[in-house]
């Protein structure tokens, strides 16, 4: 659920959003949108990647600001800058927003994809943007910003910060001692709040380079480093941060206010509901007909919901069972065509990259939501803006559409909300035991029984509507305001683009789980695939971007495979294409060897023919299985590669041979300190030499890792 190096990503069986992180570098590979109004917004995006940044400031509607009211606003501007992967660093940024008013600052919201960047070392536009507000300030009044800024696989930034961070690392590096880029942001007050997760090496890593890139520039720190962990409270983290850093020392700095600017209607009284920024205009159809989606100007796009305008509806060929029928899970392997009528591919694919699948939410969740709500599933409606949030307004998803495609496709209905989107909630519950209930939950004293209530519980949105708060009631655009939306699910693709060009194969592990109450939770995407029955009309929607996995580009070079369980897929991807050019191209290729682990050989050995095949024909020329629930003696892959550690070391070193793996957190870490036991043992290398030349093979690229916990 949160961003950070726990964000969503890579995940071969994990439904759950916040325990997915890869160690990948995601480079958003465009795909092609079926119908005329997506291909129209594609191309659109398309452009935007290909044409250069400068001069966005004329055409981000951030840039441009409303009058400040002194007497409302006398500490000025406040930017709030975020870097988000799954939109939590964006939901942060909401509440810093809905707070900078209490203490004298007119807010902007501001996606680090909106920041332009110049050519080279050209900083006018970036100045310009980051200045925006200090025209007619008052005599000394510096810009005021925040930055809230997740973490990405191996220490990496989110997709919507990746051109900031490189713009800020390629002017660092230019630098000279006598550069004016030392003090091009001399005017800049800023603070950071990272979004992370401890359970990755690379903690923090953005939030920790935003703190200390930003002064190298002459920015002057207000607030102190904040560092949230997904892996304990994120949202505990940030409340804290945000009540006792960050706001203390913006009070103290500009002496902002304490308390709320009274600004009561003219009657005295408060609306009824809450403030919305979205109003819905519900539309008849004509004759029956589906109204189409309006086409969208690409700038016009919420940068974290774009996949719902450019992904491919592609037919679903095999949904097949991996595991034995007497094992009480389930892997499926599931084959997408990726070719249109005419056999032209949508999109093109590398191997082993990363396969984004949209889920779509059961209709027994749906049903239970609309009915809740008293929705009308079958109603056809238009997102639009409400009358105050027309310059801030982006599509988060494509209108118009029917509120029961709103629900299966847009809406989290599964995922345990946030206490934030609990507190928003509670707004709207009529019973004012209910209302009690969420907001205590909401609080920091209640983080103990939300996460055995909500978190444990695994409960979402359509069951607290349907079991826990029966009396909330909302219209349909404060749902859409307050429920996060569905995010797509990254899957390794376990195919080789060379043996299947027009269809792209995953390996799906699906989640279900018993809930405390004894009813089963089941992952919304895993399970979504898993039930559909190839036909002529089953597709699912998915869109394709880069992985980290990447062959040698000799392939006469070794290489060595570490995935237990679904960790196969990449790895049977690479087994592809080197069996395609040994086999096909005739090229000379190297040894290679892989490890695979589950717990029965008779139950969970996943792909065991083929694997046994590419073993036969000579592409595998290791083979080491370890079958964890075989023997008393728990055996892992890890124990596996301690045994062959002499010629591990050899490979390694004295082959060039690269290294992939791909698994769990717990099993990388473990994978990755034998590796340094290796290098110390039978390298000869001190504890710090082994570090150093782990980092130096992560560096060339030969120790590639994708993880999630």
């Amino acid at each position: 659920m949160a961003d950070g190096n726990g964000s969503t990503s890579i995940h071969n069986g994990d439904d759950a959003v916040s325990s997915m992180t890869p160690f990948i570098v995601a480079s958003g590979v465009a795909t092609v949108a079926l119908g005329a109004a997506s291909l129209f917004v594609l191309n659109k995006i398309n452009r935007k990647y290909e044409d250069d940044v400068v001069g966005k400031e004329d055409e981000c509607e951030t840039s441009e600001q409303e009058p400040l009211d002194r007497t409302q606003y006398p500490s000025g501007y406040l930017n709030i800058f975020f870097g988000s992967q799954t939109g939590t660093a964006q939901e942060f940024g909401k509440e810093l927003q809905s707070e900078a008013a209490e203490y004298g600052f007119m807010p902007r919201l501001i996606d680090l994809e909106d920041v332009p960047m110049g050519e080279g070392g050209e900083t006018e536009s970036f100045v310009k943007f980051l200045s925006a507000g200090l025209e007619g300030a008052v005599v000394g009044e510096r810009a005021k910003s925040v930055f809230l800024v997740a973490t990405y696989g191996e220490g990496e930034a989110t997709d919507n910060a990746r051109m900031f961070v490189e713009h800020l690392k390629g002017l660092y590096s230019s630098r000279d001692e006598n550069s004016s880029v030392n003090s091009f942001l001399e005017f800049l007050d800023f603070s950071v709040f990272g979004l992370g997760n401890t359970e990755y090496e690379h903690f923090n890593a953005m939030g920790k380079l935003f703190n200390k890139l930003l002064p190298k520039f002459g920015a002057h720190r207000v607030a102190e480093l904040g560092l949230g962990n997904d892996e304990d409270d994120i949202e505990g983290d940030f409340q804290s941060w945000k009540d006792e850093k960050f706001w203390p020392a913006m009070k103290k700095q500009y002496s902002a206010r304490s308390t709320p600017a009274k600004t009561p209607s003219a009657n005295g009284h408060t609306n009824a509901l809450p403030k919305c920024k979205y109003d819905v205009e519900y539309i008849e159809k004509v004759n029956g007909k589906i109204i189409r989606p309006d086409i969208v100007d690409q700038e016009d796009i919420n940068s974290f919901t774009r996949h719902y305008f450019t992904s491919v509806d592609c037919p679903v060929k095999v949904v097949r069972e991996l595991r034995n029928e007497s094992d009480e899970g389930s892997t499926v392997h599931i084959e997408i065509d990726i070719s249109d009528d005419s056999g032209k591919r949508v999109f093109d694919y590398v191997t082993a990259d990363n396969l984004a699948v949209l889920p779509v939410n059961n209709d027994s969740d749906v049903r239970k939501v609309a009915g809740a709500l008293g929705y009308n599933l079958d109603d056809v409606f238009r997102l639009r803006p409400s009358p105050k949030n027309e310059k801030q307004f982006k599509h988060i998803f494509p209108t118009p559409c029917s509120i029961r495609e709103c629900l299966e496709r847009y809406c989290d209905l599964t995922m345990a909300p946030r206490r934030s989107e609990l507190k928003a909630l509670a707004q709207y519950a009529q019973d004012p035991m209910d209302k009690k209930a969420l907001l205590r939950m909401a609080s920091k004293e209640g983080k103990k029984e939300y996460k055995e209530k909500i978190v444990d519980a695994h409960l979402g949105l359509a069951d607290i509507l349907t079991s826990y708060c029966k009396s909330i009631r909302m219209p349909l655009e404060h749902f859409i305001d307050i429920c996060p939306r569905l995010l797509p699910r990254y899957y390794t693709i376990s195919s080789s683009s060379s043996v299947h060009p027009n269809s792209v194969h995953i390996t799906v592990a699906v989640l279900e789980t018993s809930r405390l109450d004894g009813s089963a939770y089941r992952g919304v995407c895993s399970s979504h695939l898993a039930s559909i029955v190839p036909s002529g009309k089953s597709t699912c929607r998915v869109f394709c971007r880069d992985s980290t996995f990447r062959l040698p580009e000799d392939p006469s070079n070794p290489i060595i495979m570490v995935g237990p369980g679904t960790g196969i897929a990449p790895m049977r991807a690479l087994l592809q294409e080197r069996s395609y050019q040994r086999n096909t191209l005739k090229k000379n290729v190297g040894d290679s060897i892989l490890y695979f682990g589950c717990k029965n050989r008779n139950q969970d050995y996943i792909y065991a023919d083929e694997l046994e095949s590419f073993v036969k024909e000579g592409t595998l020329s290791s083979l080491y299985l370890a079958f964890s629930r075989e023997k008393n003696d728990k055996v892992y892959v890890q124990h596996l590669l301690k045994e062959n550690a002499e010629n591990t070391w050899k490979l390694i070193n004295d082959e060039n041979a690269s290294v992939y793996v791909c698994g769990g957190t717990k099993m990388g870490q473990d994978v990755v300190q034998t590796l340094k036991a290796i290098f110390r043992d039978i390298g000869k290398k001190s504890e710090d030499e082994a570090h150093s030349y782990l980092k130096k093979l992560e560096e060339q690229k030969r120790l590639v890792q994708e993880l999630w916990s």
